[in-house]
């Protein structure tokens, strides 16, 4: 009968004895492409599966990042001298995606989309131009949750807390989407 024979270790050190019907894939980080999803997929797209161009021999299919400006309420809150951003020294800050402390103020746009089936006929190396346009309802809706966030630990402070926060871009947010198969996507802001 059917039997599943789990491999430990990873995929680019192990050698099959004979090609998989599908793969099951965990390489995805805050951005889809971080721990090396490209290199990993077209190595076992060449040598681990019997149907690599084929969408259903993966889990997930296909991951993708999406990027939007947001606002932060700690940005505010933690200002020079008590707090000195640059000791951070370029390192990328990482936030709970559902944190209510942050929030969008576009909406989110495609940056990166990986099929693992049509990762040797696409490429990885794509040049995207992106554009991101601030959504005023939306800054509106951050104010008052902005406002329930600042009122929790600064309630006299709140209401001009969270205008200024909700009219600032503290950065950049990127998150992943997998799609598992065209109707069953993990959206790790939802």
């Amino acid at each position: 009968g059917d039997k599943i024979t789990i491999l430990e270790g990873f995929s680019t050190d192990i050698t099959l004895p004979e090609k998989a019907d599908f793969a099951v894939a965990e390489i995805v980080g805050s951005v889809a492409s971080e721990e090396g999803a490209y290199a990993t997929i077209y190595d076992a797209h060449k040598r681990l599966l019997k149907s690599p161009n084929e969408a259903s021999s993966w889990i997930p299919s296909r991951i993708q990042t999406y990027a939007a400006p947001a606002s932060y309420t700690l940005q505010n809150l933690f200002l020079p001298p008590a707090f000195d951003w640059t000791k951070l020294q370029g390192e990328p800050v990482r936030f709970n995606c559902r944190d209510e402390g942050l929030q969008l103020v576009s909406n989110p746009v495609l940056i990166e989309d990986i099929s693992f089936a049509d990762i040797i006929t696409k490429g990885g190396s794509q040049q995207k131009q992106v554009t991101f346009t601030v959504d005023g309802e939306r800054v509106e809706k951050n104010k008052a949750a902005f406002l329930e966030e600042f009122k929790r630990g600064n309630p006299r402070e709140a209401e001009g807390l969270s205008v200024t926060t909700a009219n600032s871009i503290s950065g950049i947010a990127l998150w992943p989407r997998l799609l598992l198969d065209d109707n069953v996507e993990v959206n790790s802001r939802h």
